[in-house]
């Protein structure tokens, strides 16, 4: 991490972290209000292979609002759909930020298989005079702050009883929006995984 940071004061560069979640239609646990002594139950119908599927990306450089950058898909459970991101869906993700924050790009991402495959590796090599790469350690989630913003979302869909995955696509990704105008619920997953950045906006290290 030390590393990455460097390498992103020393190119001006945004430093990204990314990681991808997913959601069915069993809510997660979440807090929720109820009478004394009685636990409340939200009944779902939980059932079907779909889900939602997110990709995402938080952004950071010194003197800058955070930014939240994501892909988005939902899974049907259809034959031949694809069950995950592709490589190319990550590239195309990579460079929609790249578009978006104008600048050189130091990505932090886990090590999933489809991070590492050739083409990626390819695409990596062939545009790195705007983007480095570098890899979090294995089993290391609480490094990662996009952790922090799927936390969030998981939160805000705790108590939701969804009908359909429509119904749950809506709220995940009315969540995310509401997110990416809160920068402060950024900066705050940036903090929860214990790493700093110094900003002349006047926010403390």
């Amino acid at each position: 991490m030390a590393t990455g940071k460097s390498t992103a004061a020393a190119r001006g560069a945004w430093i990204v972290f990314e990681d991808e979640a997913s959601q069915s239609l069993k809510p997660p646990r979440a807090r929720s209000w109820g009478r004394i002594g009685q636990t409340p139950v939200v009944r779902v119908r939980g059932r079907g292979s779909g889900r939602v599927s997110m990709a995402g990306m938080t952004c950071f450089r010194s003197g800058e609002r955070s930014r939240l950058i994501y892909s988005f898909r939902v899974h049907r459970g259809r034959k031949g759909e694809p069950k995950g991101f592709t490589w190319q869906d990550y590239r195309d993700l990579i460079v929609r930020a790249h578009n978006q924050l104008k600048g050189p790009i130091v990505l932090v991402w886990d090590n999933l298989r489809t991070h590492l495959m050739p083409q990626m590796k390819d695409f990596i090599a062939a545009n790195e005079d705007w983007l480095t790469v570098f890899h979090f350690p294995s089993y290391a989630p609480d490094l990662n702050p996009q952790e922090g913003i799927w936390s969030l979302v998981k939160r805000t869909i705790g108590n939701l009883a969804a009908a359909n995955l429509d119904q749950l696509a809506t709220a995940v990704k009315r969540s995310l929006r509401k997110i990416q105008y809160r920068p402060h619920l950024i900066d705050g997953c940036l903090a929860g995984a214990d790493l700093r950045f110094p900003r002349s906006s006047g926010v403390a290290d």
